[in-house]
């Protein structure tokens, strides 16, 4: 269904302006997941700097009601039914790139819980490796995205999956380990927000594996035989 949606995003059509705002929201979340990850590991920001990613925020949510209005505008004008599922697609889509936003600043704004530098510890070193994960889904995922690529979508996924799953028992570890609260409070923070961020990914990047009815789910059964 995506090669259909992007057949007619890229047709001299209305739709087409809806893909430009798409592949803008995308552009700026893409920026802010990663801009937000440099923070949240002791890069230098200035007030400005961390306002700069407010904004993007701002312009995100705008793009996506402006999105909205436009499918519904389109898909509610007479001999335009038949766009009807890929007008679905593309709302699905656009509220998952919205979200990327707010984790984005989410993660942004646990980097002030840390006291000073990250200490030195297994743990924060495992965190990392995660962070290196998630970092190269956001910017692989919009290329896999643009080109309909199931092969690359596929071996994503299942990094994907398997970071999730590391996120989930890295809590666990946390709970059980000698770090103080001024450095594990951050970091769980930060692990549960880079799960929300490789999980929405994941599921913008479902749509080039998935029919429509299953958006945002990752069949394994029906992964290609290599």
């Amino acid at each position: 269904m995506l090669k259909e949606l992007f057949s007619i995003l890229r047709g001299d059509t209305p739709m087409n302006d809806i893909s430009e705002n798409f592949n803008e929201m995308l552009r700026l979340v893409q920026q802010m997941c990663l801009e937000a990850s440099s923070i949240y590991w002791g890069k230098e920001s200035s007030k400005e700097e961390q306002e700069a990613l407010y904004k993007k925020d701002v312009h995100v949510n705008k793009l996506e009601r402006t999105i909205r209005k436009q499918l519904v505008t389109h898909l509610t004008a007479p001999g335009n039914t038949a766009d009807a599922p890929y007008g679905l697609l593309m709302m699905s889509l656009v509220k998952d790139v919205e979200r990327l936003g707010d984790y984005a600043k989410n993660l942004q704004e646990v980097s002030n819980l840390f006291e000073g530098n990250r200490p030195t510890h297994p743990l924060v070193d495992e965190l990392r490796n995660i962070a290196e994960h998630v970092e190269n889904l956001v910017r692989e995922a919009s290329d896999t995205f643009v080109k309909s690529d199931t092969q690359r979508a596929w071996k994503l996924t299942q990094e994907g999956r398997d970071v999730s799953k590391q996120c989930k028992a890295f809590v666990g570890k946390l709970a059980a380990s000698d770090l103080p609260a001024s450095s594990a409070v951050p970091m769980v923070m930060g692990a549960r927000f880079y799960k929300r961020i490789d999980s929405h990914f994941l599921n913008l990047i479902s749509s080039v594996i998935m029919p429509l009815h299953k958006l945002d789910y990752y069949d394994e059964k029906a992964a290609p035989t290599p």
